[in-house]
């Protein structure tokens, strides 16, 4: 063999010899005698879940000077945490106003628009400058009248020459208004001044709560003007509402006369001026995604009421 073929096998050689070796430290046996050393490694959840708590005590007045310590929250049992903490937070509000039009409230919608105009300049004029609002009618189908928005004047132009007619898809609203809710920064809320009844909405109430709760919205229902009694009145629609407003940490208002449709709305405005915000990171529960967690705030004093939603929805 010549040195030239000399050369050339043992250049082969050595290329099969490396890449043999390369094939192995690429390839390892499935049960080595040496297992290699574990890396560690780390699991960080990084969703972030914030609960809007309101706090009353045995007489309903509403308490503003709890302390962190003074919480405790739970995720589907499970204590938790609280990594984030504000008392009277100053977030910024976005409201979605829904105003009932179906046929049932056309004798007094005009006091239901009276009330909505004064609460408009109320909400907007305190607060955070970032604070907006939309308004939405609903008879049998859903009008998004005005995007977010913090012109006032605007706003109360829109609810004119509203007219009652039809029937009332209220559950298709609440899922509808919650969406344009999803992307928004700071605290979301529903305020909802219809008579009580859905009788045309495509979507059913567990559609419009996970709806809500999907969105982090509190929901405020006014119960427009109510007949004394329980005839002639949907109280199986009152109920619905009140389940609602409890599991998304808001509460439901029965004004007897226009006069108490206004108190509404300032307690509302109240409301939301003194709102603690908890935030926790949820830890030893199980994750999967769009899973529903369960979750409860309690508090030291057994005797205090507290509002907040009563669960979540993971991404």
């Amino acid at each position: 063999m010549g040195n030239g073929m000399s050369a050339c096998w043992l250049r082969n050689a050595l290329l099969l010899v490396t890449a043999a070796g390369l094939s192995w430290g690429q390839f390892k046996p499935a049960n080595p005698t040496q297992p290699p050393a574990e890396s560690p490694t780390f699991s960080v959840k990084v969703n972030l879940v914030r609960l809007l708590v309101s706090v009353r005590d045995a007489t309903g007045a509403l308490l503003t000077h709890l302390d962190k310590q003074d919480f405790r929250i739970a995720d589907s049992g499970v204590p938790q945490e609280i990594a984030v903490f504000e008392r009277n937070t100053s977030l910024p509000l976005s409201v979605a106003i829904l105003v009932d039009t179906s046929g049932s409230t056309q004798r007094d919608l005009r006091y239901e628009v009276g009330s909505v105009k004064r609460f408009i300049p109320a909400l907007l004029g305190a607060g955070n400058p970032d604070d907006a609002l939309a308004l939405f009618t609903f008879n049998w189908r859903t009008n998004l009248e005005l995007d977010y928005t913090r012109n006032a004047k605007r706003a109360q132009s829109a609810l004119r020459f509203l007219r009652g007619e039809g029937g009332t898809s209220l559950y298709d609203t609440i899922y509808l208004a919650s969406s344009t809710l999803l992307d928004r920064e700071g605290r979301h809320v529903i305020i909802a001044v219809t008579d009580g009844g859905d009788t045309t909405s495509y979507k059913r109430y567990d559609d419009a709560l996970a709806a809500a709760q999907r969105a982090d919205a509190v929901l405020y229902p006014i119960v427009v003007v109510p007949i004394p009694g329980e005839a002639g009145r949907n109280t199986g629609g009152e109920h619905a509402l009140e389940t609602l407003a409890s599991a998304t940490g808001g509460r439901i208002f029965y004004p007897e006369s226009f006069q108490q449709l206004d108190t509404a709305f300032a307690d509302i405005i109240r409301e939301l001026r003194t709102q603690y915000m908890l935030g926790f990171y949820p830890k030893a529960v199980r994750e999967e995604p769009r899973r529903y967690h369960p979750v409860k705030v309690s508090t030291q004093d057994p005797s205090l009421k507290i509002s907040s939603r009563n669960g979540y929805y993971e991404p």
